[in-house]
């Protein structure tokens, strides 16, 4: 639940922080106090779009904080983005005079998304104006599933729907284009053919390059070794034969000389050397064949290649790549041609999505029934006597969101058919409607906190109280902040802040209090009677909190 709020320099309030406990707490004060003042900041640390104007004059920034107990199930969020789970979680907004904003949690700078993020997970704020948001149908629908927990199935048809549009496109795309598509494949297959044909290895445009130059000069090569042969070993004044009287010469020297060991050393590696090189000249002259049939077969090939690299306009060497490249577009080309196999698809994705919507469908008419029959009770309390609350779905193209719309129908009175509530409803009676909703839709919310703003504007007297005890009641599950202007709903909360507002050297300044027991008998007093207080209005108050326990 929310801990504590901390505003500093925010439309009207100068600083201030704010401890909160569980139950049912109310804000109240007189009219431009600043009470929903309260529920702007806590949204902005929440994440709303915030701007300049939300600073107090002649502030240079204002930044808002708000505490709460760290929910388990959060846990795992904030550790997967790298910031500290502690016992508490701390969402901070800053905004600067020129607008600029920036966002903090527990310390770790952050986005305001990710706020929202968190935001969602932490508080449900009900606005003073949410009744106008019933009059749109796709509101209607979404408080409906929210009651009846169908985010999965929501998310489900949501997803089925996007395969099912996607492959329909795709089916679409291709049987419009199917002839140019149908050329096209069979320009590729052409290319794919010749060049499956030849059937180019991927090194043997270098390796044929190496052969044919071989070939082409093994008679200048054979002729070359040869004569190496004959200069190195050969008969007569060879250098072998040089080598082999030096070494004798040497050998004879060394006796009466033994520094020339290293000239020995040195003419011996040579005569190894030569001897080593005679011997690889004679492998490779064994080897050196005249093979003109040979010859002719390479140059066929390399022309083969050659003239297949010029029609495609790419280099030799390119030949293997480029001939990858157009299977590859083959295949992505008959796939996408393949109507048949494309229609299949699509109709399966087809009947996934309807199994996906008619969950849906058949969830949304039993929790239908279910809200129709708790917010028709509520009516019967709120001075709606013999009226009907009724959810109606009716059938709708298929769509992301299912397969119906949602129209709330009611009946204001015994003996009157339900009719859309936008039409039939009174301002007083849409008011009513929309807190029994909240209250009811809140009962089965997941998040901590909610958050009333004004909700109960246009209802008084014993409705009023209804409404005061319906929060109450729902505080003893949340924890209900509740800014009101109604003694009646005041004097059921648990426990009460009053906001005031007060003028210094030409500058307006909002305060918040909480109030001890005494002081809210004065509050709900004034409430109650206005500026002058009675004895008779402080009685009427004690009276009103009597039966609450603090």
């Amino acid at each position: 639940m929310l801990r504590t709020l901390h505003i500093r320099d925010f439309v009207i309030v100068e600083q201030t922080e704010i401890h909160f406990g569980p139950g049912f707490t109310v804000f109240s004060g007189e009219t431009g106090a600043g009470k929903s003042i309260l529920v702007d900041a806590l949204a902005l640390a929440l994440g709303e779009r915030g701007d300049a104007s939300m600073l107090r004059e002649g502030a240079a920034r204002a930044d808002i904080t708000a505490v709460f107990d760290t929910p388990k199930a959060l846990h795992a969020w904030l550790e997967e983005r790298e910031i500290d789970a502690d016992a508490e979680l701390s969402l901070r907004r800053v905004i600067d005079a020129q607008g600029r904003s920036r966002a903090y949690i527990n310390g770790t700078p952050a986005t305001v998304a990710q706020l929202r993020e968190l935001g969602d997970s932490l508080v449900d704020i009900h606005g003073q104006h949410a009744h106008q948001s019933l009059m749109r149908p796709d509101a209607q629908r979404d408080l409906l599933d929210a009651h009846g927990g169908h985010g999965e199935l929501r998310h489900a048809v949501g997803q089925a729907w996007k395969q099912w549009r996607a492959l329909a496109r795709q089916l679409e795309s291709a049987e419009k284009d199917a002839e140019s598509l149908a050329t096209e494949r069979d320009r590729l297959q052409w290319q794919v053919d010749e060049l499956d044909q030849l059937a180019l290895g991927p090194d043997e445009w270098e390796s044929l390059q190496s052969e044919h130059t071989r070939l082409s000069h093994a008679q200048s090569l054979l002729e070359g070794a040869t004569r190496i042969l004959e200069a190195l070993d050969g008969e007569g004044d060879s250098a072998h034969h040089r080598l082999a009287q030096a070494d004798n010469q040497i050998q004879h020297m060394l006796r009466r000389d033994p520094e020339l060991r290293g000239v020995y050393e040195e003419l011996e590696s040579a005569r190894i050397a030569i001897t080593e090189a005679v011997s690889d000249l004679n492998n490779y002259v064994s080897r050196v064949e005249l093979d003109p049939q040979r010859l002719d077969t390479v140059e066929i090939r390399l022309s083969l290649v050659f003239e297949t690299a010029r029609k495609f306009r790419v280099d030799p060497d390119a030949l293997c790549e480029l001939r990858e490249t157009l299977h590859a577009q083959l295949s992505a080309l008959q796939a996408a041609g393949d109507v048949e196999a494309l229609r299949a698809q699509a109709l399966a994705a087809q009947a996934q999505y309807d199994a996906a919507a008619a969950k849906l469908t058949a969830a949304r008419r039993k929790t239908a029934k279910d809200l129709g029959k708790l917010v028709t009770q509520a009516m019967q309390t709120l001075a709606m006597q013999g009226g009907k609350f009724e959810p109606v779905l009716g059938a709708s193209a298929p769509s992301a969101h299912g397969n119906e719309q949602v129209e709330f129908l009611v009946a204001g009175h015994a003996g009157t058919t339900p009719r859309p509530l936008a039409k039939v409803a009174s301002g007083g009676e849409l008011s009513r409607i929309s807190l029994a909703l909240s209250v009811i839709a809140s009962r089965a919310a997941r998040v901590p906190t909610l958050i009333f703003d004004e909700v109960d504007s246009g209802v008084g007297g014993a409705v009023a109280e209804v409404v005061g005890k319906l929060l109450r009641e729902l505080g003893e599950r949340h924890q209900v902040l509740c800014v009101t202007h109604l003694p009646q709903v005041a004097a059921c909360a648990n426990n009460q802040f009053l906001v005031s507002k007060a003028e210094s050297r030409g500058t307006t300044r909002s305060s918040i209090e909480e109030l001890d027991a005494q002081a809210r008998v004065e509050e709900i007093a004034r409430m109650l009677g206005g500026i002058k207080l009675t004895a008779t209005t402080r009685e009427h108050a004690r009276e009103m909190l009597q039966g609450f326990e603090r």
